[in-house]
């Protein structure tokens, strides 16, 4: 998520990543994971044809009260810069 102030101006930015976790897919047990521990796992990953809904919030400058905000999804691979965009959001938000 980047926000942007209506000249340009880069104000706040923000990134959030999904994985799919390691497990037997038979229960929520993680199996040879992170540190090769075994634990409960949060699911973090899209779930294909499920709506997820997020959250961010910025502190606006002070005098600023409209920023164009723009949501980028891509789909990263295993190396780093390797990022393939899906789908791009970009909306007026106002405080008016």
């Amino acid at each position: 998520m980047t926000a942007k102030t209506t000249n340009g101006k880069e104000i706040a930015k923000e990134s959030k990543h999904y994985h799919p976790q390691a497990t037997t897919q038979r229960d929520t047990t993680m199996k040879y994971g992170a540190q090769w521990k075994v634990a409960y796992v949060r699911d973090t990953s899209l779930q294909p044809y499920q709506t997820k809904a997020e959250t961010f919030e910025l502190m606006l400058p002070e005098g600023v009260t409209t920023v164009d905000v723009t949501v980028d999804l891509f789909y990263e691979l295993w190396k780093p810069g390797q990022k393939f965009p899906i789908h791009t959001v970009t909306e007026r938000v106002t405080l008016d």
